[in-house]
């Protein structure tokens, strides 16, 4: 006999649980989950919607709403910009953070991944290696079948 296989017990020690994502949620500070949270909700459909109908309340308001009441009338719409540039002047580096932050755990799920198919290429040898026993110690008994 060429290999002696690993028994069931050694290929069960190799088993350990990958938990990944719950690592990296531990991982992360309240800034990178704060991070997290407005890139998932920035770049939906729902936060798109919401800010052209916001910039359309706004425009409608100050070009044809009473005059009294207009907060920031027909030549001043500059201040609606400023706002506008502002948000996507602080929503840039956050969501370059967010993607970061996405980014390094795709990387750890892709290690995980690469040590769950190391496991399983070892068991996958030990299937081969049991197989391969339980054919010499077929062969062998054929043989002594015939001899009798």
């Amino acid at each position: 006999m060429a290999h002696t296989p690993p028994k069931l017990a050694d290929l069960k020690s190799f088993q350990q649980p990958v938990r990944v994502n719950e690592q990296h949620k531990k991982s992360l500070s309240r800034l990178e989950r704060l991070a997290l949270w407005i890139t998932s909700h920035v770049g939906t459909m729902g936060f798109f919607l919401i800010i052209f109908a916001w910039t359309l309340l706004w425009l409608a308001w100050n070009t044809f709403g009473p005059k009294g009441s207009r907060f920031d009338p027909f030549p001043a719409f500059v201040f609606w910009l400023f706002i506008s540039n502002m948000i996507q002047i602080f929503l840039m580096p956050l969501l370059m953070i967010g993607q970061n932050l996405q980014s390094r755990h795709a990387e750890l799920r892709a290690e995980s991944d690469y040590e769950v198919n190391i496991k399983a290429e070892r068991e996958i040898e030990a299937i081969l290696m049991h197989l391969e026993n339980q054919n010499e110690q077929l062969l062998e008994i054929a043989r002594k079948l015939e001899r009798r």
